[in-house]
């Protein structure tokens, strides 16, 4: 399809003095300098403000990120704001919209309202857009003044993916003005396309079984194409919810950016998805990928952080010949809202944008008055600054709270009976969230705050039924996250920064140990390293050691469940029960029924001693406030890279 953008008045006023960006100034006749800005994975960060700590943030915000995006304008003659996906959760304000105000017919989603503001030219899906299923989404999409695509979720599946009846657009074909280097105007055609990891049938299948069908996401790319050009698009631009990841493709890849980049036909691409920053240093070795040059498979790309962190830049040269337009030269980059300093301090880069605080303004006032209700108190701090090498009282709360809930869910079941485990991770760990990103709730009033805080997703609750050889294995995989370490090696890094820190499942019910000596059973993503590998030792249950045969329940949430982080044991086949209920819910109403709560790390898991060894841990320079409190020979060992602390931990 294909639509007339129309200048906003927002978008026409500027003020101050900007220089030109060099494609610009050396744009020649018939040649156009054509700006493409990207955000992506805003979560709803509107306001610079962390609701979990209840305080002004520096390093988040659509609204600071929109003081960027006047200046970025003003150095281009032709510009497109565009969205990458994953706008409508992801923090309270999005909770407090789907599950406390509502979407009325007619409402506009704070978000949508602050985008609206801005006048984003076009918007693709990410999965986190079907947490709240998709009445909430339509609902929500319905007050977006600017087209939202994509192309790989089919309400209704065809002989192939142009036969689809998708649940959104598949694509747009903007007719756009550029002005050339002799100042004349030429119409162009600016084709949007969006994808979707199908992964999101699983994460969300809740929401989607039986409503929507996904197709990988190449497969779609390679059909689309040739419609969109047959349908008059001179430049085809990828909106790629999906990461930076391997160059060869899977079929159902959930990170396919680099060989969607490689596909005929695509001039540009804008990735997100993982939460990092492209063009960046970390994405250096990734094959098929070029940092110095800011492409993918040789197609300018960008990735703009997340929660509002940087704006994504694509900048193109385009030349008309005769009456098609090619790229005849690309720069790609990602400008940052904030710095960090060496003293650990965080600097602002740019000023909140008042129209965008406007815009949301209500909405930001009733979200703190919402997070700030208390619903109990605890006798003692919750915090996961070490929650990914000791057993921790963050993760325990959560594990204690679901496995309450679901020895109820089974009474009168053919699952009755059953020994029930709990596992649950640490969602706010650090890594890439920065060193003040975990879970730090002093002991006194538990509020709505504090329950997202330790329990960032609105994932629904789940229980599958395993094996004991199922349960060994869930814990080898959860033990992924830790680096081989040989006997009587001095500071050995003990985390692999590639496994996220929700993938570090702890299973309670059941003791053990972890030797990390061990080569890894699983890779990152999950997959099989090593058959014969055996890092869990020791494992218990009941005081006996754990019986392969016997059979176990395991309340988990319906991310794990539906295979997120391919777990061994869970899955669609094994899962017995799907709750109605958030985990947050969950959390809430045990805090609710016990009035005051006591968290304790129970310790039911541990390191295998290692004599004369240690290894390095980076956490929050928060820390420092609970070393007592950590079941570890744990000293400090210094800063850390990007404003974290170091810890040596002695085994």
């Amino acid at each position: 399809m294909s639509i007339t953008l129309n200048r906003r008045g927002f978008l026409a006023s500027t003020t101050g003095f900007i220089a030109l960006h060099p494609f610009s100034a050396i744009a020649a006749t018939n040649q156009a300098h054509l700006r493409i800005m990207e955000t992506t994975d805003l979560h709803v960060h509107v306001f610079p403000y962390d609701y979990y700590a209840d305080r002004p943030s520096d390093t988040v915000g659509l609204a600071r990120t929109a003081s960027l995006i006047q200046d970025i304008r003003n150095e281009a003659a032709n510009s497109l704001l565009i969205d990458n996906g994953d706008f409508l959760q992801g923090n309270p304000m999005g909770d407090y919209i789907a599950y406390e105000r509502g979407m009325a017919e007619g409402d506009t989603h704070p978000v949508i309202a602050a985008m609206n503001t801005l006048g984003f030219d076009a918007s693709t899906l990410g999965n986190h857009e079907f947490n709240y299923g998709l009445d909430f989404l339509m609902k929500s999409l319905a007050g977006a003044e600017f087209p939202v695509v994509n192309a790989n979720i089919a309400l209704e599946m065809g002989s192939d993916p142009t036969r689809d009846k998708t649940l959104i657009p598949p694509f747009v074909i903007l007719d756009h003005t550029v002005t050339d280097g002799s100042g004349t105007d030429h119409a162009i055609k600016v084709g949007l396309i969006g994808f979707v990891p199908p992964q999101v049938m699983n994460w969300d299948r809740r929401h989607l079984e039986g409503n929507v069908q996904a197709r990988d996401i190449i497969e779609t790319a390679k059909a689309y194409i040739p419609v969109m050009k047959e349908q008059g698009a001179d430049i085809i631009v990828a909106l790629s919810h999906s990461g930076i990841g391997s160059a060869d493709h899977t079929d159902g890849m959930e990170n396919a950016s680099v060989p969607l980049a490689g596909l005929d036909g695509i001039d540009a691409i804008l990735t997100g998805h993982s939460h990092l920053v492209f063009p960046s240093p970390g994405y250096a070795e990734f094959a098929g990928a070029d940092v110095d040059a800011g492409t993918l498979m040789g197609t300018p790309a960008t990735m703009g952080g997340f929660w509002g962190s940087h704006m994504g830049l694509i900048d193109l040269l385009v030349e008309k010949d005769g009456n098609e337009w090619r790229v005849v030269s690309a720069m790609s980059e990602a400008r940052p809202i904030s710095q960090r300093n060496e003293d650990r301090s965080v600097t602002a880069l740019v000023a909140d944008h008042p129209d965008v605080i406007a815009s949301v303004q209500a909405e930001h006032d009733e979200t703190l008055t919402y997070v700030r209700r208390a619903v109990g108190k605890t006798d003692a701090p919750l915090h996961s600054y070490f929650a990914l090498v000791a057993d921790d009282p963050s993760v325990q709360i959560v594990s204690i709270a679901q496995l309450w809930y679901i020895e109820q869910m089974m009474e009168g079941t053919e699952h009755e009976g059953l020994p029930i485990l709990s596992a649950a991770a640490p969602f706010k760990a650090g890594g890439r969230g920065g060193p003040e990103y975990f879970t730090d709730v002093p002991a006194g009033d538990v509020a709505i705050k504090n329950v997202s805080d330790l329990y960032l997703y609105p994932n629904t609750a789940r229980a599958v039924r395993v094996t004991g050889q199922q349960v060994k294995d869930w814990l080898e995989r959860s033990a992924g996250i830790f680096n081989q370490v040989e006997m009587g090696a001095q500071d050995v890094v003990l985390l692999n920064p590639e496994f996220p820190s929700y993938n570090f499942d702890v299973i309670d019910g059941v003791s053990y140990q972890i030797d990390l000596s061990q080569p890894s059973k699983y890779d990152p993503k999950g997959a099989l390293l090593d058959a014969s590998a055996n890092r869990i030792i020791n494992l218990m249950y009941d005081g006996q050691p754990l019986d392969m045969e016997a059979e176990f329940i395991i309340a988990t949430n319906n991310y794990r469940a539906g295979g997120g982080g391919n777990f061994p044991g869970a899955t669609s086949d094994t899962t017995v029960f799907e709750g109605p209920d958030t985990n947050r819910d969950v959390i809430v109403r045990y805090i609710v029924e016990k009035g005051t709560i006591s968290p304790r790390a129970d310790n039911n898991w541990s390191f295998v001693p290692m004599d004369g060894t240690s290894v390095l841990f980076d956490t929050g320079p928060a820390a420092i406030s609970y070393l007592d409190q950590v079941n570890l020979q744990i000293e400090e060992a210094g800063d850390g890279p990007d404003g974290f602390a170091r810890f040596r931990i002695t085994l």
